[in-house]
């Protein structure tokens, strides 16, 4: 969702990569903390209960809790960066295109042709 909101950021507003990323982290930020504290406190109970029965489910509740904190920072910290990078490299390449094209718009041909 992060994606698809810079995404229209840049389409629509006109903003810069940059920009863009940043404007959909602020605007996601809280559905995507809620989302994850609600699914994250609903494993405690079984990542910290005691009693019968506790000793089977107590992996699954402590995979659940680890697995929602990894990737709440993962989708957080690494999202914008990958945007970025990929936003960067795609500009490097159809700039790299553009001037392989001579003004005619076909290609230019190759040294020693």
């Amino acid at each position: 969702m992060m994606v698809d909101f810079a995404l229209e950021a840049e389409r629509e507003g006109g903003k810069s990569s940059e920009e863009a990323i940043y404007q959909a982290c602020l605007l996601r930020f809280r559905p995507i903390m809620m989302t994850t504290m609600a699914a994250l406190l609903g494993g405690l109970p079984l990542a910290l209960g005691s009693g019968i029965g506790s000793e089977l489910r107590r992996p699954l509740g402590i995979a659940m809790v680890g697995g929602l904190l990894l990737s709440q920072v993962l989708t957080l910290y690494t999202t914008p960066v990958i945007y970025i990078f990929f936003d960067r490299l795609g500009q490097r390449l159809l700039g790299r295109r553009a001037s392989e094209r001579g003004p005619s718009g076909e290609l230019s041909p190759a040294p020693g042709d």
